[in-house]
């Protein structure tokens, strides 16, 4: 009988580790696609989860992949934070196994996230304006230049989704002394582009955060390719 015990727990560490030596497996595959596909820096981090690993491998899809990049890159927009989550990833193992580089991998959905840092958005701020986070909006004040004379602005601003970027554009603008300035709003406002992010994400939503702005997306059928 103890033998029959010790068997067992023997045979239960084995399966253990084979499980997480074949999760090791797949992740590191899922992470070299995606360095590739995406021009990534470096590989990203991969979670796969759910135990036993070894029953979604055989069945040859994932339920729920976390997929973390770090700070990057897209369309001269840096992005920190940077965070997804493949749901449904089929990856057949016979393939994986016989041939990984020539494996179809696809995700069902991709839903995601990062932050555009208060740094990236005084840089791409009009000229002579500073942003800086109020609570749970942005807020920017400056100087506008009328008829060669300068005149002290902020404003609240609006953030919205627009396309394949972000608009952010002012709720109210205050002048110094009340002094009317034409088409202050037009002047103040300015785009942050979001072209081409990871997973072929789309951006759906944005909130102020203490350090910027969160960005979230999500994208459907996602292939992996090698």
């Amino acid at each position: 009988m103890r033998k029959l015990v010790a068997f067992l727990i023997v045979l239960l560490v084995l399966v253990g580790v084979l499980d997480r030596v074949a999760a090791a497996g797949v992740e590191r595959e899922i992470a070299t696609r995606a360095t590739a596909e995406y021009d990534l820096a470096s590989p990203p981090e991969v979670d796969i989860k759910g135990i036993p690993f070894l029953t979604q491998a055989i069945s040859g899809r994932y339920d729920e992949v976390r997929v973390a990049t770090g700070a990057l890159e897209v369309s001269g927009i840096r992005l920190a934070g940077v965070d997804f989550t493949l749901y449904g990833v089929t990856a057949p193992l016979r393939d994986l196994v016989l041939d990984g580089g020539k494996a179809k991998v696809r995700a069902d959905r991709v839903a995601g996230t990062a932050v555009v840092s208060l740094d990236t958005l005084n840089r791409r701020a009009p000229q002579g304006f500073k942003v800086a986070v109020d609570g749970d909006a942005l807020k920017v004040d400056g100087e506008l230049t009328v008829l060669g004379r300068k005149v002290a602005a902020e404003a609240r601003m609006r953030i919205g989704v627009e396309g394949d970027g972000l608009r952010i554009v002012p709720e109210k603008v205050t002048l110094a002394g009340g002094i009317p300035v034409p088409n202050a709003e037009k002047a103040i406002s300015y785009r942050i582009p979001l072209r081409n992010l990871p997973f072929n994400l789309k951006v759906t939503g944005v909130n102020v955060v203490p350090e910027g702005l969160r960005i979230s997306g999500e994208a459907t059928n996602v292939p992996l390719q090698g």
